[in-house]
């Protein structure tokens, strides 16, 4: 029964949405100031996270489970704030487990339900 529940085919409804990163729990930095974004196509997730580019499979299960990961990063060197803000996104996005997505707005939330990464609809 585990292994049916795994295997749903819910992993689509994502797909070919794209988000940029407008709020966030963990950091006092703010996300408008850097360009942190989502998008997923073909049970992948990638996007920048700051500095540098990540790209990884991606996850969703029964009811609104999410994971993310492993997740491969560009190994790039930028400004220290960038860099703060990218390692507090790539902790909170392989800390989310579960999602919600609504019309133009898509959040993600920890192991305690808590949110922890806020996006809003991308174009292009």
């Amino acid at each position: 029964l585990i292994g049916v529940v795994g295997c749903s085919d819910d992993g689509n409804r994502l797909d070919g949405t794209q988000w940029r990163l407008s709020g966030w729990t963990l950091s006092s930095l703010s996300p408008s100031d850097f360009a942190i974004t989502a998008a997923f196509a073909d049970g992948e997730i990638s996007g920048r996270s700051g500095v540098n580019s990540y790209g990884g499979p991606y996850r969703l299960g029964s009811g609104d489970s999410f994971a993310a990961g492993p997740l491969a990063v560009t190994q790039m060197a930028g400004p220290e704030p960038a860099m703060r803000a990218e390692r507090a996104y790539l902790v909170l996005l392989g800390q989310a487990r579960s999602y919600e997505s609504t019309e133009g707005r898509f959040t993600l939330f920890d192991e305690g339900g808590n949110e922890s990464l806020i996006f809003e609809a991308a174009s292009g």
